[in-house]
């Protein structure tokens, strides 16, 4: 059986990865403490270490350090979550075994993802479409729902409901889930009692403060023909939800916050850790750095050569995009940062001397650059240097060679 040790993790966190990953048959081990954690990590020696950090990445540099000079647990990934730091920051942590960071809050299909690639298991995750988010005002959490009802999504929710109670120190709190676009029938039925039952298992939510906003007769029905949900209503319009929850004084007030701020994107329930929004929510957005570590160009006309370091990056959960030529490479530096590129000599519609000439005559442009050659000729081994490139490999060599130089060449 796989092992997974979890480090200082917030009980909110710790609950929700102990729940799924127990749930796909996995071991989940808990340390509180970098002093623990590392006799655990040493003893144990655990398939992947998950540490959540709460401040900053000194609270655990001396584990990390420590983890580095040991033998055995230098050679364990870790995946890290914790506040946004910069992208270069994140790629000098390559080194301690760090495969993945997450800034927070985190998406959780996305960090199940990558526990699924470095544990090589599947886990197992609703793909439904739904976008389940959260706002506050004062004392009431609306909460909006609309495609669909995702049983992950509604897991997630339980936790980050917790979340919004202790932070916002809400001891009488007002839900309203608005729900008036979702057109649901008996086959929903299970995931919509899994919604309500989420809500009432939080003991600081009574249910005459649950308002479900819904124009569906199933979601109604099954609200009033179910003696546990007694007391929650369900109402047709904003007006209902004003009159049952702040009374009708300040109805225009309400009204307001929920059209011009409820539904805006920017008017959410703060940070914390966990997001209930996934990635695929937002599958036209651009990539999230902080979800990645490494990304890294290929410049070669050779396929084979293209798609085996493509497959071996990739299974160290880095990014990798593949150029055919110099000049498709030049062009998509316009749009894209690499951490690190491997260079071809020999390409047909521009050399990779012309392609570092070309590169070092932008003072801005920084990345390293590994030259990988079918030649050993001298001269071009040390023209290539002079122009920029911090390594050179001779082709053929094993991709795990390839991969622990350009790794050399980043922590240099």
């Amino acid at each position: 059986m796989k092992q997974v040790l979890l480090v200082d993790a917030s009980p909110l966190f710790n609950e929700f990865i102990r729940t799924k990953l127990g749930d796909d048959t996995l071991k989940v081990e808990t340390a509180v403490g970098k002093k623990d954690a590392f006799q655990k990590m040493v003893i144990g020696l655990p398939d992947l270490v998950i540490v959540d950090i709460e401040k900053d990445l000194s609270d655990i540099q001396d584990f990390l350090d420590r983890k580095l000079q040991e033998p055995n647990a230098i050679k364990i990934p870790m995946i890290l979550s914790g506040p946004q730091i910069p992208h270069n920051q994140v790629v000098t942590l390559m080194k301690y075994g760090v495969v993945k960071y997450f800034a927070k809050p985190v998406k959780f299909d996305v960090f199940f993802e990558a526990v699924s690639k470095i544990l090589q298991t599947v886990l197992t995750f609703d793909s439904t479409p739904s976008i389940l988010q959260c706002h506050v005002n004062g004392n009431i959490i609306f909460v909006d729902l609309a495609q669909g009802l995702n049983r992950d999504k509604i897991t997630i929710f339980k936790y980050k409901l917790a979340e919004i109670l202790d932070k916002n120190n809400m001891h009488e709190p007002k839900i309203v889930l608005m729900m008036s676009d979702m057109d649901l029938s008996f086959m929903d039925g299970a995931n919509l009692e899994l919604l309500f039952d989420t809500i009432l298992d939080e003991k600081r939510i009574r249910r005459n403060n649950i308002k479900v906003l819904t124009m569906n007769q199933f979601t109604k029905d099954l609200i009033a023909g179910h003696p546990i949900y007694h007391g929650i209503e369900a109402v047709s319009s904003l007006h209902e939800v004003t009159d049952s929850l702040v009374g009708k004084d300040n109805e225009d007030d309400l009204s307001d916050i929920v059209s011009e701020k409820i539904l805006s994107p920017d008017y959410e329930a703060g940070n914390g850790t966990i997001e209930t929004q996934f990635r695929q929510d937002n599958s036209g957005a651009a990539h999230d750095d902080s979800e990645t570590v490494m990304r890294v160009a290929v410049v070669d006309d050779d396929p084979v050569t293209r798609d085996l370091l493509k497959g071996t990056f990739s299974h160290a959960n880095v990014d990798v995009d593949l150029y055919e030529g110099g000049k498709v490479f030049l062009d998509g530096l316009q749009t894209k940062t690499y951490d690190a590129i491997i260079l071809d000599v020999f390409i047909p519609d521009m050399n990779g001397l012309e392609i570092l000439k070309s590169l070092q005559a932008q003072p801005s442009f920084t990345t390293p650059i590994l030259i990988y050659s079918q030649t050993n000729s001298r001269e071009i081994v040390i023209q290539t240097l002079s122009l920029g490139a911090k390594g050179y490999l001779t082709k053929p060599q094993k991709p795990q060679v390839i991969v622990a130089k350009t790794m050399e060449i980043l922590n240099s």
